[in-house]
């Protein structure tokens, strides 16, 4: 459950509190019983792998992200006949 942060706008009283997303505002202050505002801040979200950057969507001549390396070969078919083969002929 995320954190919110809220401020009283008559009293300046600051405090964090753990609400559920369903959870409604809280609009009076527990010390004065003013008007609350809730506090707004920068979210904390990182993008980690590629796809994420400008220059990932270019092509290879203007990237400077290496190309994925090509994926290894399926292995050639054995040419030894399984026994259910050898049987049938």
């Amino acid at each position: 459950m995320p954190t919110y942060a809220y401020a009283c706008k008559d009293c300046d009283h600051a405090f964090d509190i753990v609400q559920s997303f369903s959870d409604s505002s809280l609009t009076e202050c527990p010390e004065c019983k003013g008007t609350l505002r809730k506090k707004f801040n920068s979210v904390g979200v990182v993008f980690k792998g590629s796809g994420f950057y400008r220059t990932d969507s270019r092509d290879a001549k203007g990237s400077t992200v290496s190309a994925a390396p090509a994926a290894p070969a399926a292995p050639a078919a054995s040419a030894t006949p399984t026994p259910a083969a050898a049987a049938a002929s």
